[in-house]
């Protein structure tokens, strides 16, 4: 009995230094990219190479935050539908069977294939050139599944008190939907947000064939319908992914693996400063609603 005792206690033991291990290493593997990131740019980072003209990076550090906002919109005004669908009015049956299964394809696509499918669809049948809504359009075709996942879940691990006290109140179901469940998840969404933007800022290869590869902004011409307008979303616009791979597969100036390098590190500082702004913001509205007293 004491040596089954001592054996359990000695696998438990190992178990825990396995898991502390492995999120020791995760954490770890992180620092060490970050910082090789950072470092390796910043150290050929140059004024020069922030300028908002064409020889800068400032027009493309615009176009990846613009590309990511206009992709989330569009990922919030189907995935969240989407999830309050499958959380709250879904039954069994094939229908929602096949909703779940084309979310997790939709999760599973490689991006050259999203890329190939967004030029099909929203380049060559609305016979337009490449532009930042098309690109965006295909960034939202990645990141629905990550919204649409987390807003169904969070729902459903809602307690089952915020349903009940307000049906209780007199309230509907949407009304209890829209005003209670939603705000009450919204720090949950906001991670799902926080993974889609992830993966938007990174993405190149549907970008390639919707956004295009290059810029042409005046910064003076607010002109909505004007080409070079910045906030034109019928414009084609590169984005720092798509910049770091082509300075990496196809430039040919002197300092294109400097550029690259520079690019990686505003492209990794960016994520990170996201992420926290997100974080803050979730942290933000729990507490305002009381979800968190501290």
């Amino acid at each position: 009995m004491n040596n089954r005792i001592r054996g359990k206690k000695a696998l438990d033991q190992l178990m825990t230094v396995v898991c502390n291990g492995g999120a020791f290493l995760a954490v770890l593997l992180l620092l060490a990219f970050i910082s090789y990131v950072m470092i390796s740019g910043f150290a050929v980072l140059t004024p020069a190479m922030l300028a908002f003209d064409a020889g800068g990076m400032g027009n493309m550090l615009f176009n990846t935050l613009y590309i990511v906002f206009l992709a989330l919109v569009l990922s919030l005004v189907t995935g969240v539908p989407a999830g309050v669908y499958l959380a709250e009015y879904a039954k069994k049956g094939p229908l929602t069977r096949w909703v779940r299964m084309a979310i997790e394809t939709l999760a599973s696509l490689p991006s050259i294939v999203v890329g190939l499918f967004g030029y099909l669809a929203f380049i060559v049948m609305t016979g337009s050139q490449w532009n930042l809504l098309a690109g965006s359009l295909a960034v939202s075709v990645i990141t629905l599944p990550f919204v649409t996942s987390v807003t169904e879940d969070a729902l459903r691990n809602l307690p089952p008190g915020y349903r009940q006290g307000s049906l209780g109140l007199g309230a509907s179901h949407w009304q209890t939907i829209w005003r209670v469940l939603v705000p009450a998840c919204f720090p949950r969404i906001m991670t799902g947000m926080v993974m889609a933007a992830g993966r938007g800022f990174g993405e190149a290869a549907a970008l390639m064939f919707t956004a295009g590869m290059s810029t042409d902004i005046d910064w003076a011409d607010w002109n909505l319908a004007s080409a070079s307008c910045p906030l034109n979303p019928i414009r084609p616009g590169e984005t720092l992914a798509l910049h770091i791979w082509a300075m990496r597969t196809e430039a040919l100036q002197a300092d294109a693996a400097q550029q690259a390098s520079a690019a990686s590190a505003l492209l990794v500082l960016l994520v990170v400063a996201f992420s926290l702004l997100a974080r803050y913001l979730s942290y933000r509205i729990d507490t305002k609603m009381g979800g968190n007293k501290r």
